[in-house]
């Protein structure tokens, strides 16, 4: 029995985590203004009859803070990258040069600083709402758990240590979305 509750709190962590883990990956695609790779990660284009992504067609680099350096590891497939980052949702023009592809970040206005803060806010409440959906189905398991025979103290226990699980994952969200509000808002 004690073990069945265990495996419902696991499950219910390992949501958790993943909701932590994809608003990291969702919060790094908000341009913040300053040179950041990985917002090109969802640009895709043919490579040879496959959907490639970007990184998997050329090198990207950030060689200072305002800039983005995309080098296709083939010459011939310099005006595909082009093509794919203008149909992207980036929003920042590429100048090619013939030999590589640059993106220069342009500086945020305050409005623009403002939209993306909230952007990046509304990525962190789907998060805790994930995580509260996690606590809610655990606590749901161990209600059924007592119907199965499970002493009602133990369960009562497991529910107090299922929401103690999710005040720390909504912390890490909290953390996570202060870091990414600051890195947005610093001229």
């Amino acid at each position: 029995m004690a073990t069945d509750l265990k495996q419902i709190e696991q499950k219910a962590e390992k949501k958790m985590q993943d909701s932590v883990e994809f608003l990291d990956e969702a919060l790094a695609h908000i341009r913040a203004g300053k040179a950041n790779p990985r917002i090109l990660d969802g640009i895709k284009l043919d490579y040879y009859g496959t959907l490639t992504p970007l990184s998997g067609v050329a090198s990207i680099n950030t060689p200072d803070a305002r800039t983005i350096i995309v080098q296709p590891w083939e010459k011939q497939m310099l005006k595909d990258v082009e093509k794919a980052i203008l149909n992207s949702d980036v929003g920042i023009t590429p100048d090619n040069n013939g030999e590589v592809i640059r993106l220069s970040i342009p500086p945020l206005t305050e409005e623009r600083r403002k939209q993306l803060v909230k952007q990046a806010k509304q990525e962190a409440e789907d998060a805790k709402v994930s995580v509260r959906n996690a606590r809610r189905d655990a606590i749901d398991a161990y209600k059924k758990s007592v119907k199965d025979g499970v002493a009602e103290d133990v369960a009562k226990d497991a529910e107090n240590e299922m929401q103690k699980l999710h005040d720390k994952y909504i912390k890490k969200i909290d953390e996570v979305f202060a870091l990414k509000e600051k890195e947005i808002l610093t001229v």
